[in-house]
């Protein structure tokens, strides 16, 4: 099994004894993200200290109210664990940075993405329309993180985008977005904990981790009709694909 988007530097735990338990929950690689120039360094240094750590790397929308120099970023996203540039979008709902900020930061890294040949993984709040049109021209592969906005799905999945679903689906009032995990295709579903954030139920209220990504496994499978090991199997098989995994 893999957590395909953990922000393992956020977490108040040590990646070793997090790493730990994901491996004895069965969850042997891990996707931890770089929301900042130093963020990606320090991912970078933990795929270097550990088998099964990969890396995506970018600046967040958060912080586009700062200035850039996506040279660096380029630099880190050279490195053989760096797997994709992310997490990149548009954020409308806590705005903390100007939004026309936001719109060049994410123009420039999907030109970046497309420079290098990689996927780009999408962070969307409240800017559904400006982030498809964003991504209209993008050629590259695109893994909708933590998808929350079912009005899209039907669009997103005519593109041939691929969707990640975190904790949230488990939740009691997340019926919409359960009918819409039923809805991807097979080789088109992720699943996630974007750790430390969005623990899945029974344990919403807590910090989340890598291990509880087979929590939302089992929903995933449940509201698809699937097996749970099958779809996992599944799950690691879209991963290796659209990030180039071993």
């Amino acid at each position: 099994m893999i957590d395909t988007h953990a922000h393992l530097d956020a977490c108040a735990e040590p990646p070793e004894e997090l790493l730990r338990r994901a491996r004895e929950a069965g969850v042997s690689r891990v996707l931890t993200v770089g929301t900042t120039i130093e963020g990606g360094r320090a991912a970078l240094a933990l795929c270097e200290r550990h088998d099964g750590v990969h890396a995506i790397l970018g600046i967040h929308p958060h912080e586009a109210g700062a200035d850039h120099d996506l040279t660096e970023l380029r630099g880190l996203l050279e490195h053989e664990r760096a797997v994709a540039v992310g997490e990149t979008g548009l954020d409308f709902f806590r705005d903390y940075a100007p939004r026309d900020r936001q719109r060049d930061l994410f123009a420039r890294q999907l030109e970046l993405a497309a420079k290098l040949g990689k996927p780009v993984v999408i962070h969307n709040r409240a800017a559904d329309a400006e982030v498809l049109d964003a991504l209209s021209a993008f050629d590259g592969e695109v893994v909708l993180h933590c998808f929350s906005y079912p009005g899209v799905l039907r669009e997103a999945l005519d593109r041939g985008y691929y969707v990640s679903f975190a904790g949230n689906v488990t939740y009691k009032n997340a019926l919409e977005l359960r009918v819409a995990a039923s809805q991807v295709p097979a080789e088109r579903i992720l699943a996630e904990t974007d750790s430390p954030y969005l623990a899945p139920e029974p344990r919403r209220g807590r910090p989340n981790e890598p291990a509880a990504v087979v929590r939302t496994l089992e929903e995933l499978a449940r509201v698809r009709g699937e097996d749970p090991a099958r779809l996992g199997t599944q799950i690691d098989e879209n991963a290796a694909r659209v990030f180039g995994l071993p």
